[in-house]
This record gives structure tokens, sequence and C-alpha cells, in this order.
């Protein structure tokens, strides 16, 4: 059959590739409640892109998922209907052309273009006259005007405001103000640095691969991390050999800070027996299980679900040593009490301190999910002190700076039993500055570059 019709159009463009697969992880992920680094980086993978169309694809997905928030209050002026009634296949397509619009340099007809042959393939010719209209409409004013002409005055709403300029919902706004108790400027600056795309950061993991292994390799010594260093100019750290063997990892110097100070806090006598009571994936457990084997110890590593015990397993290949890793119910031990000598309880969180590198994050958690974690972390923090000898040590870690996930469930546990206190945990982070009022720590991505990490360091009694 010919592609002419009988006026003898010439024949239908074929979307571009590289868009087209950033619509489809998008779809993933809004559709399918799918993992933008997961799903983007296996599509960069089946489609075999790099270099330039691999950054363009990546900035398409993290870019449009990051600033849905901020979009969607454009284009509710841009379209004639709520944005309820439109088929979430169109609300994404008119998202991915509005980032291009606003916060890419791409030419405005192009973009509209694109993205007007995208809509005809991806859900059909008829779609694609609204399309084009609203991407024109947004196209006619910059992402500061589209911000003046929509936000609330900051001088009369100033968390409304910051909910559209900096893309982030209201209550989470609302959680940083309160977790920072600071000035307005400093709450901007954690929304600008939540709106960075975060750095590729890799662990060298002791005694099997040093830092210098991986600055030959084109990377960077991290600023507070004595096993850190950054990947320059980002890139697949699989092509790094420490990394694809395992005897390096990708980690985030935060994630690196905590467990380095779980393993460097002062304690008197046996220090051979570590547990890490939530570790999948289990980033943290390989850092661990490298420390210990410097103390001919061991560490058993503990996961309910059996693919993130897979994922431990995986992540532990090239450390040597008897390390365990069992799939069970960290609330529910299977060991007797005061096993072990040091504990990690790295709790399930909402994951609010990483929406750098987890940009769907932030739309899909809600308040509710803070109120229905806080029970499950209180019971795993219960289980790891029970679980620690008399003058062994717990770190409480969580992802998040939400007050309700941090200080006040170290709180609550503390003041229900008598056999633990809180100890200072400072002067675990050697020259980090900024680590809040203590005892316990905060990092911030504004403020250190990481991910905002929160440790509490228990000291059994």
């Amino acid at each position: 059959m010919s592609d002419r019709n009988p006026r003898n159009r010439a024949p239908q463009r074929r979307p571009d590739p590289v868009r087209r697969l950033a619509y489809q992880v998008i779809r993933q992920v809004n559709g399918d409640d799918g993992y933008a680094n997961l799903a983007l980086n296996k599509a960069l993978r089946d489609q075999r892109l790099g270099g330039r169309d691999a950054a363009f694809a990546t900035e398409l997905v993290h870019g449009t998922l990051r600033w849905q928030g901020t979009y969607d209050a454009f284009l509710a002026r841009s379209v004639s209907r709520p944005l309820a009634d439109l088929d979430p296949e169109l609300l994404d397509l008119l998202r991915l052309g509005t980032h291009q619009l606003l916060r890419m340099r791409v030419d405005s007809y192009a973009a509209v273009s694109e993205m007007v042959t995208l809509t005809r393939s991806a859900v059909g010719q008829s779609r694609s006259g609204l399309v084009n209209a609203v991407l024109r409409k947004i196209s006619q004013r910059s992402l500061d005007q589209w911000i003046t002409a929509v936000a609330p005055h900051p001088d009369e709403d100033l968390p409304g405001y910051l909910a559209i300029a900096k893309s982030h919902p209201r209550w989470v706004i609302d959680a940083f103000a309160n977790a920072l108790a600071s000035d307005s400027n400093e709450l901007e600056a954690l929304l600008d640095a939540d709106n960075e795309p975060p750095r590729v950061t890799l662990v060298a993991r002791p005694g099997l691969a040093e830092v210098d292994e991986l600055v030959a390799a084109g990377a960077t010594r991290t600023r507070w991390s004595q096993y850190g260093a950054v990947l320059q100019g980002g890139g697949d750290p699989g092509r790094i050999a420490a990394v694809a063997t395992g005897r390096a990892g990708v980690q985030d110097e935060g994630s690196q800070l905590v467990a380095t100070a779980l393993a460097t806090a002062p304690l008197d006598g046996n220090d051979t027996k570590w547990l890490d009571l939530c570790a999948g994936p289990g980033g943290k457990s390989a850092l661990l299980a490298a420390l210990v084997n410097e103390r001919d110890g061991k560490l058993t590593a503990v996961e309910p679900l059996k693919h993130r015990a897979e994922l431990v397993r995986s992540n532990l290949r090239a450390v040597p040593g008897e390390h365990q890793v069992l799939v069970g119910d960290g609330t529910k031990p299977t060991w007797p009490a005061g096993w072990y000598d040091r504990v990690l309880a790295d709790v399930p969180c909402s994951g609010l301190g990483a929406l750098r590198r987890r940009p769907e994050a932030r739309w899909r958690r809600t308040p509710a999910d803070i109120k229905e974690l806080r029970p499950l972390q209180e019971s795993l923090l219960e289980s790891a002190i029970t679980s620690v000898r008399p003058g062994g040590v717990v770190a409480y870690v969580t992802c998040s700076p939400h007050p309700h996930e941090t200080h006040e469930v170290v709180d609550a546990v503390l003041a229900s039993r008598g056999d633990a206190v809180l100890e200072d945990a400072r002067e675990l982070f050697p020259g980090v500055p900024s680590l809040g009022a203590g005892p316990d720590v905060q990092l911030w991505p504004h403020v250190h570059g990481t991910d905002a990490m929160y440790l509490a360091l228990i000291r059994r009694t």
C-alpha cells in the first residue's frame, strides 16, 4: 500500500526516537508507578542510546517529571477543560512539550512540531490539534512570565508561590520549613538544590578499591567522605573497572557518611558482629561489610522482600567474608537479644531527602504516607536497640528531613524504654560543617551537596 493518500500528500513524519523514548518512560512512571531512574536506564540500554542522545533523553524525562506540578499550573490556564478530564497520555505529552519550551534550549517551532508528530503516533491524529494549540499558547510566555501570571505573590502566600515557582507540593514545603526552622532564603536554596540534577557519586569499598583508582578513571574526590569520588560529566559508571567488578559502587556521599559514622563510633569490647536491619538494595551493606572485614568481623543483612534481598547479595558479591543475607522481617528478630555490636536501622521512609535523584517521588508521596510509615519506623528502631548488646551502638537513619520521620521517632522510642541513650553524633563527621544543633545530625542538599540524610546515634546501656 502506498504511503500517500489519493490527494498525494507527503507521508506523515515519524516521531523523533529520543522524544518517543522519553514519553514512553514518563508513561511508565506516571501510568504504571515505575521508577524514573530504572525505567530510563533500561530504555537507554534497550535502544543503545548514548552520548548526546542519552543526555537529551535524561533531561526530557527527569526535567518533565521534576517540574510537573509547575507545568500543570500553566496548562490549567491554557486548556479549556479541567486537567483531570484529559487523558493521562495526552497530559503527559503536554507536560513534555512544555518542558522543552520553557526550560530547554529547543526552538519553539521545532518543539511544537515534534510534539505534534509524536502525538499523532502515540494517541492519534484527532488529539494533535489540541496539542498544537496548547503548546503554542505556552510558547507565548517565558517561564518567569508564566510564574508571575499564575503563582500568588510571595509576600501574600510564600508557600503557594514556592509550590509553583520551585515545583514542590505545598505540604512538602511546609515540612521542609519546619525542619529548617530558618529564613525563607534557606528554604528556597533547599528547593533549588532539589531541582538540580544529582551528581554521580561513587564509593571505593575499603580493602577492595582505592579512591585513587576512581580518580584515575576520571572522577574527583568528594569533599567529606574518605571513600567517595564524583564522576565528572556523568556517563555510565559501569565503564569503570572497579564499579563493574563490585569493588566500588554508586552511592550518595550522605549514605557513605552515615555508614562510616556508625562504623567509627567509639565502642568497648567485642566489635565483630554487625547488623544491617533494613538492608535493601544493599549499598550501605556493602560498605559496612568491607569495613567490618578490617576487624575480622561479619555483617548480617536483613531484607523482607526477596527481590531486594537479591540486590543486597549482588552488592556484596565482591566483598570477601562470610557475610549473611536473610530474607525476613526486621521487626521480628530470629536472633537472640543483644547479639550484635553495631546495628544500622536505615528505615523505610518517604524519601523526601532524595528528591534530586527521584523526581517522581515528590508527586507520588502524600502526608498520609508519613503517618502510615511511623509505626514501622518505631518498631524497627525498637528491634534495633533490642538487637544490640549493652555498650553497643545503633544508627537510626532516614533519607528524609521530615521531623515526623526523624527526631520524633527517636524521641518516642527512647521515652518508652530506659536502656538506651542518645549520643552526640556530630563528632563522627569530621570536617563536615552545619550539622545542626545536635546531638543528632541532619545533612542537606543545599549545604552539603548530599541527600538529606538524618542520623541519630543511640547507645544501649
